[in-house]
């Protein structure tokens, strides 16, 4: 298995240790990554606001550069996956728009066929690599460890292009976490946006959002949360402390991306998947794992 491996940019700057975790996990399981090294950022939302067919531009470029080397797209980031769909989706809808992209690509030697395929690695893992095989690739089975999922707004809306078969009440990332042995909890925030978007206008407003789904997920008894959004990753566990002192509560609830999860099923350790850079130290339920 082969893929062109886009990181996003959050994964290769504020939170470096989820790409390690990335590139740790797909040796373990033997799935080979070339990353896309020469594309811009998909532009997060915030690019289409203002300039809707240079967001699909810059997103047709990147299509194109795994086109020429023959491989789908992995996502490691749920807002890329989510921006990158919605992209494809109105291009492929439009050859007026996708003629138009194409001449403005074609400076750079690059034109936009159509044909690439755009997948989260949650979905990869599922779909392509199988449950089944995945569980003969554990050797630490997470028993006794409750799991919170947390989806993330991109992977779920618009509904319509969500890669999930019912978006109001996906499983994906339960199905995975039994896979590994762990106990997936239900929690009333799972499906609700973890305030990153508008965290440099209304700060406080949007700690208390993410405070408010980490307590709620604390208090159905999760030992810890599982984001497919390194986006969502940044508000939940690096804000946390202040999340917490919004919320006047002892939050701790530590916070871990999915190939980390995963990577610590299937034997990798902590410091392979890069846990002791957490803010909110993941010690506790990787004694719980050990022990």
């Amino acid at each position: 298995m082969k893929y062109a491996l886009y990181t996003g940019c959050v994964a290769k700057g504020a939170c470096r240790e989820l790409l390690t975790a990335t590139y740790a996990l797909a040796e373990k399981l033997g799935i080979e990554l070339l990353e896309l090294k020469t594309v811009s950022c998909c532009g997060a939302g915030v690019i289409s606001e203002d300039s809707p067919d240079l967001a699909d531009t810059l997103n047709a470029r990147t299509f194109a550069i795994a086109e020429e080397m023959g491989l789908g797209i992995m996502n490691i980031c749920g807002t890329c996956q989510g921006v990158m769909t919605k992209a494809k989706a109105n291009i492929d809808s439009n050859e007026g728009l996708k003629k138009q992209i194409n001449e403005t690509l074609k400076d750079g030697g690059h034109q936009y066929k159509g044909s690439v395929k755009i997948k989260h690695l949650l979905s990869i893992l599922i779909e392509d690599y199988g449950l089944d095989k995945i569980k003969e690739k554990v050797t630490t089975p997470l028993n006794g460890l409750k799991v919170a999922p947390f989806y993330g707004c991109y992977l779920l809306r618009p509904f319509e292009l969500s890669p999930f078969q019912d978006p109001d009440n996906p499983t994906d990332i339960e199905e995975l976490t039994e896979a590994i042995g762990a106990t997936p909890i239900d929690y009333h925030g799972k499906l609700k946006c973890c305030g990153f978007p508008y965290l440099m206008m209304k700060k406080e407003q949007s700690l208390t959002m993410s405070g408010r789904h980490i307590s709620s997920a604390k208090k159905e008894g999760a030992d810890c949360m599982v984001t497919p959004c390194p986006l969502c990753h940044l508000n939940l566990d690096p804000y946390q402390p202040e999340s917490a002192k919004l919320l006047k509560e002892k939050l701790e609830i530590p916070i871990l991306h999915l190939p980390q999860l995963v990577g610590l099923a299937v034997g990798l350790k902590p410091k392979q998947l890069g846990l002791q850079k957490h803010v909110v130290t993941p010690q506790k339920i990787t004694a719980k794992i050990e022990s």
